[in-house]
């Protein structure tokens, strides 16, 4: 008998369903909350309102991608945390409505583990043990993985993470929501002119709250000079600001592998769709002779597919989770 177990992630503002069927992802379906460009990120109280409009298709999309139907399910999975309260609670709430109709089990996921597993939504896979960077809107971490269901972080940052760094420039320079993409984009049409600093912290862990606090007085430094600065220099700086955030980010990843001395070394999180990230890590592997795993972009971002392989897992360890258990906002991996 097969073992399928339907999984959910609502943890910020993408409404994600994932049907998994011994290890193998059969559809991995997203729905995008648009709206919140009108107001330059994410709004918790519209997110949870539009989690509660789409988690219903979007779950029943997914059932019919994958040709199984709800009665087949032997578990069902779900982000109970970090992340948005008011968008965890839709998540959580369907996910336990649905077992206990059907009689089956439940598996909490933790978010950022589940970033990590997106490595084993399909090939290639690396081999344990890896370390992984991962880095999105609210985290940033190097993680030593050492099975499936055994992790460390041995660095992460100790204010804001780089991804919030890429949208809080964005907002500086005019750009839409979410930065990230418009940025690398950009970045790709620039030169690497301008310089910023790159913050002394000591060991693995990573400050990004300095940096973003240089950007702004640099751009308000040049717009007195010309008003006109930023649309002239638009492509440069996003260039110079990305060509930081990645050195800062190698840097600490290239210290992180001479202290383990493990050469299997992947990213994973939003910020590993980012171009100038994944040429970095591809060019250094080969120079230094490191395995280098990058998860393809739909497994970078937040999605359903992560937290079903990482359901698996646990379903296979019978870590299953009580009816009465309740979403975290804030939650420690490990």
């Amino acid at each position: 008998m097969r073992t399928i177990i339907l999984a959910i992630e609502s943890s910020c503002d993408d409404t994600s369903a994932s049907v998994i069927a011994d290890g193998e992802i059969l559809s991995n379906c997203v729905a995008n909350q648009e709206i919140h460009r009108l107001y330059g990120g994410v709004v918790p109280e519209v997110a949870s309102r539009a989690h509660q409009a789409n988690i219903i298709p979007v779950v029943d999309r997914a059932l019919r991608e994958a040709g199984v139907d709800k009665a087949e399910l032997s578990a069902v999975a779900f982000t109970r945390g970090p992340g948005l309260i008011g968008s965890l609670i839709v998540g959580v709430s369907f996910a336990k409505g649905l077992a206990m109709s059907l009689g089956i089990p439940l598996v909490e996921v933790h978010h950022m583990q589940a970033h990590v597993l997106a490595h084993f939504a399909e090939a290639p896979r690396p081999d344990f043990p890896f370390l992984c960077l991962t880095v999105s809107g609210g985290h940033t971490q190097i993680v030593v993985v050492r099975d499936f269901l055994e992790m460390e972080v041995i660095g992460s940052t100790i204010d804001d993470a780089a991804g919030e760094a890429f949208d809080k420039t964005g907002k500086l320079l005019g750009l839409d929501y979410p930065a990230g993409p418009h940025i690398d984009r950009l970045a790709r049409q620039g030169t690497a002119r301008f310089e910023f600093p790159e913050p002394q912290i000591p060991d693995l862990d990573f400050s990004f709250s300095g940096l973003k606090t240089s950007i702004l007085y640099f751009l308000k430094k040049e717009l007195k000079k010309d008003p006109d600065f930023i649309k002239d220099n638009l492509a440069d700086i996003c260039a110079s600001v990305q060509d930081r955030i990645v050195s800062i980010l190698m840097k600490k990843l290239r210290l992180a592998v001479e202290q383990t001395d493990i050469r299997e070394v992947a990213i994973a999180g939003g910020v590993s769709a980012n171009s100038g990230l994944r040429n970095a890590l591809e060019s250094t592997g080969r120079e230094l002779g490191w395995r280098t795993y990058i998860p393809a972009f739909e497994y970078c971002t937040d999605n359903a597919a992560m937290i079903a392989v990482t359901a698996y897992h646990k379903y296979l360890r019978k870590e299953f989770a009580p009816l009465d258990i309740r979403p975290v906002a804030r939650w420690e991996m490990g």
